[in-house]
């Protein structure tokens, strides 16, 4: 990577794992239907202004159906299965799922015939369901429907996320960052505004919590996915969506430390054990002589 990508990287990393709390604190204000929809708008509209301010001119000639499959995955349904799960599972819990995301996506690509799955994916991939079995099956709090609940939507957003991955690394590889971050946030909010209808705003927003949600619609969505569409199409989807790890390390460090979320032993053994997993098909940990997999976004 260069040191561009390198800061890109860890900017992302920071952002995106404090985001949990910003997350939060935009569910209880605004719902979880409300904070996704919310959220998307502003995103857009953010660039939209910005683009127009610096004259910067915007190519959609691609075609609107690439936006409108992005905008269904990466934040109609990521962001809000991931908005629905985290009050029933928490901000550590949430982000350790959220690692999934490099598994999710390495099966994904294979299907999708964009890479192969080597020895060290599927070892990893298997590590990978280990884990989960160990953050699921073994809580630090009682295992409630709401709980299980809160499992599967988080599980539901990081294959939502994966799959976006892939598909924008697939198919808008030549597309602008810009144009890709607008239309997926537009499409994203007209597709999460519906909602609001059988999940209504809880009553009116404090100023802190309009000030949190133009934080997350501004800096954690706005400006964070014009860099992480910039590095698809610089390193490849699966290695930059390995991002997650870190986010998950500044979440969990944040939810357990700052907020006193509880994890049991084996939780914090399945969030290593996930991580191991995810390194393996990363190929940050190598098997006898596999290579680590360079993808190629446009192929």
């Amino acid at each position: 990577m260069t040191p561009r990508d390198i800061a890109s990287y860890v900017f992302l990393a920071l952002v995106w794992g404090m985001s949990f709390v910003v997350m939060d604190n935009n569910i209880r204000a605004f719902g979880w239907a409300g904070a996704v929809a919310f959220r998307s708008f502003i995103a857009a509209g953010t660039l939209l202004l910005v683009a127009r301010a610096i004259g910067r001119r915007l190519d959609f000639s691609f075609g609107i159906f690439p936006l409108f499959v992005l905008g269904a995955t990466t934040v109609a349904l990521q962001l809000g299965l991931l908005c629905y799960g985290l009050p029933h599972i928490g901000t550590a819990m949430s982000a350790i799922l959220v690692a999934t995301i490099p598994l999710f996506t390495m099966l994904i690509a294979a299907l999708w015939r964009v890479e192969p799955i080597r020895l060290g994916g599927l070892a990893g991939i298997v590590l990978g369901a280990a884990g989960i079995v160990l953050l699921v099956g073994f809580p630090a709090r009682p295992v409630t429907p709401q709980f299980l609940i809160g499992c599967a939507a988080t599980l539901g957003s990081t294959l939502s996320a994966a799959f976006g991955s892939v598909y924008a690394g697939r198919r808008l590889a030549g597309a602008g960052t810009w144009e890709i971050t607008i239309g997926a946030f537009l499409f994203g909010g007209l597709l999460s505004l519906p909602l609001l209808a059988f999940v209504p705003v809880p009553g009116p927003p404090a100023p802190l919590d309009i000030g949190t949600l133009l934080i997350a619609g501004v800096v954690m969505s706005a400006i964070t996915y014009v860099i992480f569409y910039r590095l698809i199409a610089s390193i490849g989807p699966t290695r930059a969506i390995s991002v997650e790890f870190g986010v998950t390390a500044v979440a969990v460090t944040i939810g357990t430390l700052l907020l006193d979320e509880p994890l049991s032993l084996p939780q914090v053994a399945g969030g290593v054990v996930i991580g191991v997993g995810c390194a393996l098909v990363l190929g940050v940990i190598r098997l006898g002589r596999t290579q680590a997999v360079v993808e190629h976004p446009g192929a």
